[in-house]
């Protein structure tokens, strides 16, 4: 995640205020939530708690500090969930007894805190977006269900908060065509494989690391190759043009895709 993101969290309230509703609508939403939390990053750098609801103000800059599903999902990509956390094996250094020593106050809460589960996003060319929930209980499937439903959302008014921040009309409307480029690969890509949005994402996001291309460079090649057309792209914003190795990639990901074979460089 970029600094201008989190001076923007800290200076700018209707930011925090917004951050904040959007996760009690969450939890609100889910059956037994006790805390839920947005965590980002940036091109595999250090993960930043956003904001928090609930229990989670304390245990999401704990899993940020001794692993745990938010942690796992930003580095991966793909959703984590546990059923009980504190005795989840992958996460040895996340334990109920250190977290009620260190916060005492909360001693009732770290009793109920049961199921977790983490879903990562894009939320621009490099920046990754973890939505995580805190249960007393077991993860059902609405769970998944309801974070899918607000990571978008998310996504978008991250990447106007971050650019409104910097101060720069060119960059707000760079990032929207980039999210744009990603949304319209993500569609192509489940229309062909008959998958869900995370594959679709999972599989840009892995693509574009292993032939070390830009994601949005990797969604408008791709796109176009299906098409065999140029992208349409959001007017006054400067085109995205893919240059030759996203290209090659993404007609690599084609031949991947109705070959059924892994994709390799």
């Amino acid at each position: 995640m970029t600094h201008t993101l989190v001076d923007a969290s800290d200076r700018w309230k209707p930011l925090n205020q917004l951050l904040t509703e959007l996760l009690d609508r969450i939890a609100a939403e889910i059956p037994g939530c006790v805390g839920a939390a947005l965590t980002t990053g940036h091109d595999g750098g250090p993960l930043s708690v956003l904001a928090t609801h609930g229990v989670a103000e304390r245990l999401a800059p704990a899993e940020v500090r001794h692993g745990g599903p938010i942690a796992d999902a930003a580095a991966t990509g793909d959703v984590v969930t546990t059923d009980d956390l504190f005795s989840d094996p992958r996460w040895p250094g996340l334990r109920r007894e250190a977290l009620a020593k260190s916060h005492p106050e909360l001693a009732d809460r770290w009793r109920r805190v049961r199921g977790v589960v983490a879903f990562p996003g894009p939320w621009d060319d490099g920046g990754t977006l973890v939505l995580s929930a805190v249960l007393d209980g077991p993860v059902g499937p609405e769970v998944r269900a309801v974070l899918a439903r607000y990571e978008k959302l998310t996504a978008d008014l991250l990447v106007v908060a971050e650019a409104a921040a910097a101060g720069d009309s060119a960059q707000v409307l760079a990032m929207l065509a980039s999210r744009a480029a990603i949304e319209q690969a993500k569609g192509a890509i489940t229309a062909l494989r008959r998958c869900g949005a995370e594959e679709a994402w999972n599989t840009l996001r892995r693509t574009s690391q292993e032939f070390n291309v830009k994601v949005r460079d990797l969604a408008v090649a791709l796109v176009e190759h299906l098409g065999q057309v140029p992208v349409r792209q959001p007017d006054g914003t400067i085109p995205i043009t893919p240059d030759h190795p996203a290209r090659d990639a993404a007609r690599q990901l084609w031949t991947a895709f109705t070959a059924d074979r892994p994709v390799g460089p």
